[in-house]
């Protein structure tokens, strides 16, 4: 396995180490983080057992790839010896909202930028990260990458134009899914359910739906449709979230999020 390094620790970079570690426990001799403050570093490094550098040089020496993974407003300020220290090894950004032309900025002697989209569920190996890179990706560097991304789970090539979108649903989708689990275990709550089998039913229901809807194939109208009783409970219900324009509600939150990435692209 190449060598890999994370610059920047936060909770994104932990959920791909952990996705590579329960792939493969040895990847840790061949992991190295580094974080501004040193603090998120340092707790990573202890919890996983991966390396934690001191200093830039330290981090990059020996390492083919990059993983920038700090927050994406600190891209402008980054430490401008990181043009020399990438030369020649391959850089993947999950910052939000920053496009490949302006991590060439940063990073102008990279031997390829790849800018990735991961999310949460990285952690244990079941994200999905759309990609797209600078230039078409050498053979050995695309192996490089899906590796990285397959220890995460999922992933998917497309073209630049549609990362802010991604950024917005796959990216942002595990929160406000997260969301829409807590609401429900509210609702429960509400209808006079104890908390805690409330929350169990939430959960298990989500999961066990969307484990059907993944398995089965087909769009989830159909699924929606065999669970719906004409003049039943569920109609009742979902003729109350038609009322409140549930649709329109998730459509506002995505294109807000797209449009908030949007705003980061064009400060970069």
């Amino acid at each position: 396995m190449s060598k890999i390094a994370f610059l920047g620790a936060g909770n994104m970079a932990a959920a791909i180490v952990d996705g590579l570690l329960a792939q493969n426990p040895a990847a840790r001799a061949n992991l190295v983080c580094f974080g501004g403050s040193g603090q998120t570093a340092a707790a990573l490094a202890a919890r996983t057992g991966i390396a934690r550098a001191a200093s830039l040089d330290e981090l990059l020496a020996g390492v083919d790839l990059l993983v920038v993974a700090f927050k994406p407003q600190h891209l402008a300020a980054a430490d401008s010896r990181l043009a020399e220290l990438t030369a020649n090894k391959l850089v993947l950004s999950i910052l939000a909202g920053k496009r490949l032309a302006t991590l060439a900025k940063v990073f102008p002697r990279a031997r390829n930028l790849i800018r990735a989209m991961p999310n949460t569920p990285a952690a244990i190996g079941a994200a999905i990260t759309p990609f797209c890179s600078l230039q078409p990706l050498a053979a050995a560097d695309r192996s490089v990458v899906e590796t990285l991304l397959g220890a995460c789970g999922q992933h998917l090539e497309l073209g630049e134009e549609h990362m802010d979108a991604v950024t917005a649903l796959s990216g942002g989708g595990p929160a406000f899914l997260f969301e829409f689990v807590a609401a429900l275990r509210d609702a429960g709550v509400a209808a006079n359910l104890p908390v805690e089998i409330s929350a169990r039913l939430s959960v298990e229901t989500v999961l066990g739906a969307a484990r059907l809807l993944a398995r089965r194939q087909v769009d989830p109208e159909t699924l929606r449709n065999q669970v719906t009783s004409p003049n039943g409970t569920t109609l009742a219900g979902l003729r109350r979230m038609e009322a409140g324009n549930f649709r329109g509600i998730i459509r506002e939150t995505i294109l807000a999020a797209q449009a908030r990435a949007a705003e980061l692209s064009k400060d970069s």
